[in-house]
């Protein structure tokens, strides 16, 4: 399979190509608000397998899922309460990824998530307009496992070649600081991972959220 590069300059033209991919069951490189990602669609194990070999990575590291709003959280977690609602006000579009319980009928093969499902809205508006023609992806970041995340669509292309059939080419991303991971599924909210969002805006965003 050969790979197009698209400047999301032209916008439609790169919509088309991204979403007629990921239709078809490809992978694709697109950007967000952290790094480059790879992504798939995510009602497709088929296709999230295919993610997953292109980095090289095992079905133990199942993709987080970028969803256009965060309606379509609700969609496909269960027990959301009034933390997610303030930290989707605080931190939504923004890089602030969710893990909540995956309602029993979610038909994703994403690995083993077991009954959880990790989920974000990108601060990037043409990613947030591709979603919403796509519907929801699995996204990780565009690189090989181990290597350093893609910045540019170029080092994107060095690392995954045409195990991704279309790149679309926003320039350079803002940096390799990723998301920010808050657990949500227990009684009390974990933090996963620190990235770009602190303990300590958690907090503000959502008084006694994240115990000292």
């Amino acid at each position: 399979m050969n790979h197009t590069v698209i400047d999301i300059a032209d916008a439609e033209a790169a919509h088309a190509a991204a979403t007629a991919a990921v239709a078809a069951g490809e992978v694709i490189v697109l950007p967000t608000d952290t790094v480059y990602g790879v992504g798939a669609q995510a009602t497709s194990g088929a296709a999230v397998q295919r993610l997953l070999d292109a980095k090289r990575r095992g079905r133990d590291f199942p993709p987080p899922v970028l969803v256009a709003e965060v309606g379509m959280v609700r969609a496909l977690a269960t027990g959301t309460d009034e933390r997610l609602d303030g930290l989707a006000a605080a931190f939504w579009p923004g890089a602030l990824t969710v893990v909540l319980n995956a309602r029993e009928t979610l038909r994703m093969d994403l690995g083993e998530r077991g009954a959880t499902i990790a989920v974000r809205v990108p601060d990037h508006d043409f990613t947030r307009e591709l979603l919403r023609r796509t519907g929801p992806l699995a996204v990780s970041s565009a690189n090989v496992h181990g290597e350093e995340p893609a910045l540019t669509v170029d080092a994107a292309v060095a690392q995954l070649g045409d195990s991704c059939s279309v790149y679309l080419d926003a320039g350079e991303m803002g940096g390799p600081v990723p998301s920010t991971i808050v657990d949500l599924t227990g009684p009390r909210a974990r933090v996963l991972r620190e990235g770009r969002i602190t303990s300590a805006q958690l907090n503000e965003a959502v008084p006694g959220l994240i115990e000292d």
